[in-house]
């Protein structure tokens, strides 16, 4: 009777651990979504008029590539994802308009150093190591 009632604790307790693919588990997915960066290097980012477009990333799972604009220019590379929400972006690549956008280079710089992520509430965070985040992105609806 113990051995069966330990089986069942075990089991329940599996299955319990296991993530599903659907409801809350998707919408932490980091792949498919339009995320727009409101903090970077600890400051708060805010559209202002001036500002043609919102600075943004985007990962597209299909390709393993990523799309950013950055407030002038426009960041595109490949990522790779790993166990422990480790990522890696890499052949980084960049327009190159004349910009007076300090925002530009910091987010250059943050998606050059991340090496994991953490998604919450769909709150994307870009980190290196367990350091405050050096850049925060909301999803955004695209309905």
């Amino acid at each position: 009777m113990k051995t069966k009632i330990l089986f069942i604790i075990i089991i329940s307790t599996t299955i319990m651990n296991c993530k599903s693919v659907s409801g809350k588990d998707h919408d932490n997915a980091i792949t498919e979504k339009y995320w727009k960066l409101t903090s970077l290097d600890g400051n708060d980012i805010k559209m202002e008029d001036t500002k043609k477009r919102e600075i943004f990333i985007t990962l597209n799972t299909k390709e393993n590539r990523f799309t950013s604009f950055a407030g002038c220019n426009t960041i595109n590379g490949e990522y790779i994802l790993e166990e422990g929400n480790r990522i890696k972006f890499t052949k980084i690549i960049s327009t190159r308009m004349f910009c007076n956008n300090t925002d530009e280079s910091k987010l250059l710089e943050a998606i050059n150093l991340t090496d994991n992520y953490t998604i919450k509430n769909n709150i994307l965070s870009l980190n290196l190591g367990k350091r405050t985040p050096l850049a925060v992105f909301k999803a955004v609806s695209m309905n």
